[in-house]
C-alpha cells in the first residue's frame, strides 16, 4: 500500500489524525474556500451566569473528526459540492474584555466576507453572533432564523453589567444598526419563565415574529418551516442556533438550561434546518455549547457537530446546484 493509500485508509476512520470540524482540511486562509468552518471561543459576552462557552470549538472539534458524511434526506456530500476548509480560530488576545473581542469577531468575519467565503461558526456565546452580522449585513440587512429559549432582546437595559455587546443585546442591536430586517426575521423555541426584568414585548415591538415553543407545538413542523419560508423569502438568510432551545435530555452541556419545559428533540431540530433547504442560506452559528456541563459521553458536542452539518448540507446543496428557493 501506497504512503498516500495509507493516510486515506486511516482518514476514513473517526479517531485518526488531527480533528478539525467536520474532518474538512485546515486552512485559515478563506479565500481557499467556499464555505468557512470557524471556531470562535469566547464566553465574556455572558459572563454572569457560566463562563466555559470558549471551550466549545475545542469540544466539536474532537467530536466532529468522523462527521465527513452524506446527508441522508438530501442525498448529497458536501465536502464533495463545495470547498471546505477548517479556518480555524478568531484570534482575540484581549478576549477577557468582551468589547474589545466582539472587535476581532468581527474584523475576521470581514476577512472571511471579503473573501466570499460563507461562514458556519461554532462558539463561544451568543454575543458572538452581532459581530458576525456587523460583517455580513453590513451593506444589506439580512433575514435571520434565530433559534432559541430566549428572546436575546434586552433592549430597554444599556448593558449587560457593564458589557454592550452581549449575548443578551444581540438580537435588538442587529435591528437598530440595520444589520437584519426584523420583517423578513423570526425567532423560534422560546420557552420556560422569564426573568423579572426581561422586557417580553420588545421583539414585537422591534418587528421580529415570535413563535414560542408551545405554538412551535401546536402547529407542527411543516406549518412551523412554511412560516419560517413565507418569512424570509428569498432574503439573502443568516442562522443562528442556540443550543438552549434543545431539550435538557439532548443537550445537557448549554449556558442558561431551561427547565420545566420540554425544548426540540434533535429530530425537531433538524427538521426545521432542512426545511431550509434552497433558501440563501449565507452564514450561520451554533453558540452557547458548555462542555465541562456536558455528559460523558459529549452528546451536546455530538449534537451541536450535527447541527453544523446540517447548516454546512444547506450551503453546499445550494452552491452545488441542487435545490431551488422553492425546493
Amino acid at each position: 500500500m501506497s504512503d498516500d493509500d495509507a493516510v486515506r485508509t486511516m482518514a476514513s476512520t473517526s479517531w485518526w489524525g488531527i480533528p478539525t470540524l467536520l474532518a474538512a482540511g485546515h486552512d485559515p486562509d478563506p479565500r481557499n474556500c467556499d464555505i468557512a468552518l470557524v471556531g470562535v471561543p469566547h464566553s465574556t459576552g455572558n459572563g454572569s451566569t457560566e463562563r466555559d462557552q470558549h471551550l466549545g470549538p475545542r469540544a466539536v472539534r474532537h467530536v466532529s473528526a468522523g462527521y465527513r458524511r452524506r446527508h441522508r434526506r438530501f442525498g448529497i456530500v458536501p465536502h464533495e459540492l463545495a470547498r471546505l476548509s477548517d479556518v480555524g480560530d478568531v484570534v482575540m488576545p484581549e478576549f477577557m474584555v468582551s468589547d474589545l473581542a466582539v472587535k476581532d469577531i468581527e474584523a475576521r468575519f470581514a476577512e472571511i466576507a471579503a473573501a466570499g467565503a460563507l461562514p458556519v461558526s461554532i462558539g463561544g456565546d451568543h454575543s458572538i453572533t452581532l459581530p458576525i452580522l456587523r460583517a455580513l449585513g453590513k451593506d444589506e440587512p439580512l433575514a435571520l432564523v434565530h433559534v432559541d429559549a430566549h428572546l436575546d432582546t434586552y433592549d430597554r437595559m444599556g448593558t449587560w453589567f457593564g458589557v454592550v455587546d452581549s449575548a443578551a443585546h444581540w438580537a435588538s442591536r442587529a435591528v437598530h444598526e440595520h444589520l437584519v430586517d426584523p420583517a423578513a426575521s423570526i425567532q423560534l423555541g422560546m420557552r420556560g419563565h422569564m426573568s423579572p426584568w426581561t422586557q417580553s414585548n420588545v421583539s414585537d415591538e422591534l418587528g421580529y415574529l415570535v413563535i414560542e415553543k408551545a405554538a412551535c407545538d401546536d402547529m407542527g413542523i411543516d406549518a412551523l418551516i412554511a412560516a419560517i419560508r413565507e418569512r424570509i423569502g428569498d432574503r439573502p438568510t443568516y442562522v443562528s442556533f442556540d443550543l438552549d432551545s434543545l431539550d435538557p435530555s439532548v443537550a445537557p452541556g448549554v449556558s442558561n438550561i431551561e427547565p420545566g419545559e420540554d425544548g426540540f428533540t434533535m429530530t425537531e431540530a433538524s427538521r426545521i434546518l432542512q426545511g431550509l433547504r434552497g433558501a440563501d442560506v449565507v452564514g450561520a452559528d451554533v453558540v452557547c455549547l458548555m462542555p465541562t456541563k456536558d455528559s460523558p459521553n459529549g452528546i451536546t458536542a455530538m449534537n451541536a457537530t450535527a447541527l453544523m452539518f446540517e447548516l454546512v448540507s444547506l450551503i453546499a446543496d445550494r452552491l452545488g446546484g441542487g435545490a431551488t428557493a422553492s425546493s
